[in-house]
C-alpha cells in the first residue's frame, strides 16, 4: 500500500512539472514580439515615423551646417589672431635686431674711437681718404718721397736767419710793453667806473713770448682782460656744458652778464622778511630785488643777457681811441688801427716811414682759471665766423705759453723743439706769401708740435736731432692732412698731466677736430694738400736762398723811445 503511494506521488509530480513547462512554452510561442501578427498596427505608423525621422535629420543636417559655419568663423577668428601675433612677434624681432646692430655699431665706433685717441700721436702707417676725397699722388711714400735739408743747412740756416730774430724780439717787447702800460692807464683814468668796464693788465701770448717767432714784421699779442662794472658780473658757458650745442660751435662759449641782484636767490634775505631793525650784511638795504625792475645791460646783444661781440668792440675801439688822443702829445710817432675789422689791431708809424704793429685783444677770464674768451684771435683755430654776435671763442693762449715753459725745463740743453717749430713756421709763411693762405696756419704747426712733445721721450729733442725731429713734425702735419683730423692739444686730451690745471669741464670735454672743415669744403682741402706739397718741393730752396741772403723787410724798435 505505501509502495504505490509513493509511485503515484511520483507520477503526480513529473505531471506537475510537465504542465509547468508546457504553459511557459506555449507563453513563449505566443508572445507577440517573436512572432508578430499579419494584422499588426506597427505598419499603419511606419510613413509618418519615417517622416519624423526625416524631419530630425533634416534639423541635424541644418545645425551640423550652422555648427561648421559657426567652427569656420572661429578658425578663421583664430588664425587672425595668430597672424597678427606671429607678426608683432616678428615686428618685436626686427626690432630687438635693430637696437642690438644699432647698439654693436656704437660700441664698435667707440672702440675704434678710442684707439684712435690712443695712438693718434705714435708713429702709424699712412691713412688715405675716402675714395671721393682722393687726390692724384697722395699714395705712395711719406712726403711724397720728398727730400729735406739736411742738418747741417738746417743749423745754418737757423744761426743767420733765425736766431738774429731773438734779440729783436726781446726789444721789441720791451719798447711794446711800455707803451701799452702808458696806454692802458690813459684809459683807465677816462673810464667811469660805475658804468664801464674795468681793463686790468695785459698778458703777452703767443710766439713772441713763447721765443719761436720768425715771421716779419715782429707782432707782439697782449690780452686785455677786462671787467663788468658793478653790480655786474661776467658767468661763462662753455659749449661743453651743453648737450644741444651744434658741431660748429665747439669750441665757443657765451658769456652772460648777471647782476649781483640776481645771487640774492641764494641768500635768506631773498627769502626771508626782515624787520625794520635788520639788515644784510652781504647786500644792504638799497640792493634788494625790486620785482619788474629792467636795468639796460651794458654791451649786450639786443633783449639779451649775453655780451655781445660788436658792442665790446665799439667800446674798446672808442676806449682807445680817447686814451691815446690823451698821451699822444708826449710822443713823436703815430697810433693807428691796421686792420678795420680787428679793432685791437695797432701800428705804431715813426717819422722815418718804419712801422710796429701789436694787437691789444679784449678777452674775458673763464672763472679762476687761464682760459679766456676772445672775440677773433688771428693764428688760433676758428670754423668760420660765429653764428651769433654772442658766441665768443676759448683761448687756450696762456696755458700753451706755460706748457712750453715747463716742457723748456725738463728737456736737455739747447734743445731743437723750438728751432723745429721756427722753420716750419717760416717755410709755411713763406709759400703762403707764393701761394697764398690755405687752410693750414700757424697755429696746427704748433699743435702739431705739443701733441709730439708729449709723445715722445725728453732725450729725443736733443740738438743733434733737430733733421729727424723736423722730418717726423711734417710727417705728423701730413698724415692728419690725410685723414682730415688733428685734434685741439688741451681740449678733451686725456694726456695732458694734471699739473698744468686744465679745468675738469675742458680735461673730460669730447675731443675737437681742428681739421673738421675740411670734412665738409672739399676745395679748400684740395688747395691745402697741395699747397703742403709745394712747401715740402720747395724746402731746401727757400732755406738755401734765406741762409745766404737775410731779408731786411722788417722794423726794428727804435734804440730809445723819444718822449716828449
Amino acid at each position: 500500500m505505501r509502495a504505490w503511494t509513493k509511485a503515484e506521488e511520483s507520477s503526480s509530480m513529473a505531471l506537475g512539472l510537465f504542465r509547468v513547462c508546457l504553459v511557459v512554452v506555449t507563453a513563449i510561442v505566443n508572445h507577440p514580439l517573436l512572432f508578430p501578427r499579419e494584422n499588426t498596427t506597427v505598419p499603419e505608423n511606419e510613413e509618418e515615423i519615417i517622416r519624423k525621422m526625416q524631419a530630425h535629420q533634416e534639423k541635424l543636417q541644418l545645425e551640423q551646417l550652422r555648427l561648421e559655419e559657426e567652427v569656420a568663423r572661429l578658425v578663421a577668428e583664430k588664425e587672425a589672431l595668430e597672424q597678427a601675433a606671429e607678426e608683432g612677434q616678428q615686428l618685436n624681432e626686427n626690432y630687438m635686431a635693430w637696437d642690438l646692430w644699432s647698439t654693436l655699431c656704437m660700441i664698435l665706433f667707440l672702440v675704434i674711437e678710442v684707439w684712435r685717441q690712443d695712438h693718434q700721436d705714435g708713429p702709424s702707417p699712412e691713412c688715405l681718404g675716402g675714395a671721393e676725397d682722393e687726390l692724384p699722388g697722395l699714395e705712395g711714400a711719406p712726403l711724397r718721397g720728398l727730400t729735406l735739408p739736411n742738418k747741417a743747412m738746417l743749423d745754418h740756416f737757423h744761426e743767420h736767419c733765425i736766431r738774429g730774430a731773438i734779440a729783436d724780439a726781446a726789444r721789441t717787447r720791451e719798447f711794446v710793453e711800455g707803451f701799452v702800460d702808458d696806454l692802458l692807464e690813459a684809459l683807465r683814468s677816462l673810464c667811469n667806473r660805475d658804468t664801464d668796464m674795468e681793463v686790468e693788465d695785459f698778458i703777452g701770448v703767443d710766439s713772441m713770448y713763447e721765443n719761436w717767432q720768425v715771421d716779419r714784421p715782429l707782432l707782439c699779442k697782449l690780452f686785455v682782460p677786462f671787467m663788468a662794472p658793478e653790480p655786474y658780473h661776467f658767468h661763462p658757458e662753455l659749449w661743453c656744458s651743453s648737450h644741444s650745442m651744434p658741431l660748429d660751435r665747439q669750441g665757443y662759449g657765451q658769456i652772460k652778464v648777471v647782476r649781483a641782484d640776481d645771487d640774492m636767490l641764494g641768500c635768506i634775505c631773498g627769502k626771508t622778511k626782515f624787520g625794520e631793525d635788520m639788515l644784510c650784511l652781504l647786500h644792504g638795504k638799497n640792493n634788494s630785488v625790486q620785482p619788474g625792475s629792467e636795468a639796460e645791460v651794458p654791451l649786450c646783444a639786443r633783449d639779451s643777457p649775453y655780451l655781445d661781440i660788436v658792442q665790446v668792440m665799439k667800446w674798446f675801439q672808442t676806449a682807445l681811441t680817447r686814451a691815446w688822443r690823451r698821451i699822444a702829445h708826449k710822443y713823436e710817432f703815430d697810433l693807428a688801427f691796421d686792420q678795420l675789422d680787428t679793432p685791437g689791431s695797432l701800428k705804431i708809424r715813426f717819422r722815418s716811414g718804419k712801422f710796429m704793429p701789436f694787437n691789444l685783444i679784449p678777452v674775458i677770464q673763464c672763472d679762476d682759471s687761464d682760459l679766456y674768451f676772445v672775440s677773433r684771435l688771428p693764428g688760433e683755430p676758428s670754423e668760420g665766423t660765429p653764428a651769433s654776435s654772442t658766441d665768443w671763442l676759448l683761448s687756450f693762449a696762456v696755458y700753451e705759453r706755460h706748457f712750453l715753459r715747463t716742457m723748456s725745463k725738463t728737456l736737455p740743453e739747447g734743445a731743437c723743439h723750438l728751432t723745429c717749430l721756427q722753420i716750419a713756421s717760416f717755410l709755411l709763411s713763406k709759400q703762403s706769401r707764393l701761394t697764398g693762405p690755405s687752410g693750414l696756419g700757424g697755429y696746427h704747426v704748433k699743435t702739431a708740435l705739443l701733441h709730439l712733445l708729449l709723445s715722445r721721450r725728453a732725450a729725443d729733442w736733443k740738438a743733434g736731432q733737430l733733421d729727424v725731429r723736423l722730418h717726423e713734425l711734417l710727417r705728423f702735419l701730413e698724415k692728419s692732412l690725410l685723414e682730415k683730423k688733428l685734434h685741439h692739444f688741451f681740449i678733451g686730451n686725456r694726456k695732458v698731466p694734471e699739473t698744468v690745471g686744465l679745468p675738469e669741464a675742458i680735461h673730460r670735454a669730447e675731443p675737437l677736430n681742428l681739421f673738421r672743415p675740411f670734412v665738409l669744403q672739399r676745395s679748400l682741402y684740395r688747395k691745402t694738400v697741395d699747397s703742403f706739397y709745394e712747401l715740402l718741393k720747395n724746402a731746401p730752396a727757400l732755406v738755401s736762398e734765406y741762409a745766404l741772403h737775410i731779408p731786411s723787410d722788417h722794423a726794428g724798435p727804435p734804440q730809445k723811445a723819444a718822449v716828449l
